[in-house]
């Protein structure tokens, strides 16, 4: 469920992950992360398995009648191309046509550098700053022969796109490229599980470390910095997370109060980790010192939700069902209804590869079917305001035989790690 932007406004600002203006009660913590053995990393994704992409996304493409798809940058990019870019005002995109190659658009300034992550053969075709892009592409469309079809865009893709592409190319039938972008990337193939094992193995190992190591007087910034020691130590990008503490808990999302932990308080850890550009989503939640009657019994519900949810997803079955039964047995219990609080205010999960979170997402009224391959978070948290909240999160993916976690959750408040 991790918010970046959150947990910089909570832990203020990126120097917690380098280990600076900590507490003396977390700089032993940080140094003995360079004594945990190392995690092996798999290779990145391959020209080949991009090859097979653009493959299965012309195939689409012609199954449903779309001329080509426009991507800008980002994930969608990347899985594609294998070019990593951000976005700006400055257009740097891929035409993926359903016959053919694509062509990068990017300026010409921006050319050397975008090129050196291209990973499969397509023309990089640049403008200039006094110059229209949409051009490029509209000129590209004609040559190809699909300017008179339907042009699909990337979910994402901002709207000057849009407008400026029908500017170029008067009557374009613009669509959603959803049936070809989803499509490809809703199901993971193996190369792109074994990286995101491999993300979720490490985010475990680096929550274990801090949690185990985490005392009363530390604060949110220590936490943090020992979790970000791990996958330094690991060299994997620790792409951050929440830290919160006590009565912040019982928001999903936290606080930007400044907490200290003490003896009695619940620490949620919701962090997020990535190999090759494939994620890792993991939350634990314990006490420091031993748990009352109440945080034992809300943590042994999370754990309940969880279960339930994997118990429930099945191959055929629309997604929104997992939400579903996890919601049923918690009104049962007297939370909500709904998303209602106390209870649980967020979907049960969020679809996970190259993005934290993408679709589909477990939640009521989803109605795509589960399938082999799709990744999903498990993590129906519930929280009770100004109290604390308890979220137990592991991701996993659907195989043939059912689903399959990434990671084991913990079996009681009292093994939060296992």
């Amino acid at each position: 469920m991790t918010m970046h932007i959150s947990r910089r406004a909570l832990l203020g600002g990126g120097t917690a992950a380098l280990g600076l203006g900590v507490t003396g009660l977390a700089r032993a913590a940080i140094r003995q992360a360079r004594d945990l053995p190392s995690i092996p990393i798999p290779p990145p994704i391959s020209s080949a398995e991009r090859l097979q992409r653009l493959a299965k996304a012309r195939a689409l493409m012609q199954q449903h009648g779309i001329g080509a798809i426009i991507v800008e940058s980002g994930p969608s990019l990347d899985y594609f191309t294998g070019v990593q870019w951000w976005r700006s005002e400055r257009l740097t995109g891929a035409v993926i046509p359903a016959e053919g190659d694509p062509i990068i658009v990017t300026p010409f300034f921006e050319k050397p550098s975008v090129s050196e992550s291209l990973n499969v053969p397509a023309e990089v075709r640049t403008w200039n700053e006094d110059e229209e892009p949409l051009k490029l592409v509209a000129d590209f469309l004609r040559e190809r022969g699909a300017a008179g079809a339907p042009v699909g865009l990337e979910e994402t893709d901002r709207f000057f796109i849009l407008d400026r592409l029908q500017q170029q190319l008067p009557g374009v039938r613009v669509v959603s490229g959803n049936p070809v972008v989803r499509g490809c990337r809703l199901v993971k193939s193996p190369a792109e599980l074994a990286l995101m094992q491999t993300a979720n193995d490490i985010m475990l190992a680096s929550l274990r470390h801090a949690g185990e190591r985490t005392r009363a007087g530390m604060t949110g910034a220590d936490i943090d910095a020992m979790i970000a020691s791990v996958h330094h130590k690991m060299g994997s990008a620790y792409d951050g997370g929440l830290v919160l503490i006590g009565e912040a808990s019982a928001y999903p999302h936290g606080s930007k109060k400044p907490h200290v932990v003490q003896r009695g308080d619940v620490v949620l850890m919701d962090c997020t980790s990535s190999v090759h550009g494939y994620q890792a989503d993991i939350t634990r939640t314990f006490v420091v010192g031993p748990p009352s009657a109440d945080q034992r019994k809300l943590w042994d519900q999370v754990r309940r939700g969880q279960q339930i949810a994997i118990e429930t997803a099945k191959v055929g079955l629309p997604a929104g069902a997992v939400d579903d039964a996890v919601r049923r047995t918690y009104e049962s219990w007297g939370f909500g209804p709904g998303y209602r609080l106390p209870g649980l205010s967020h979907r049960t999960g969020h679809g996970i590869g190259m993005e934290v979170h993408e679709p589909i997402y477990l939640v009521h009224g989803e109605m795509t079917p589960l399938a082999p391959g799709m990744c999903f978070s498990d993590e129906p948290g519930l929280y009770i305001p100004g109290k604390f909240g308890v979220r137990l999160e592991d991701c996993w993916h659907m195989t043939e035989a059912g689903p399959k976690f990434f990671t084991t959750p913990p079996p009681n408040i009292d093994r939060p790690f296992g």
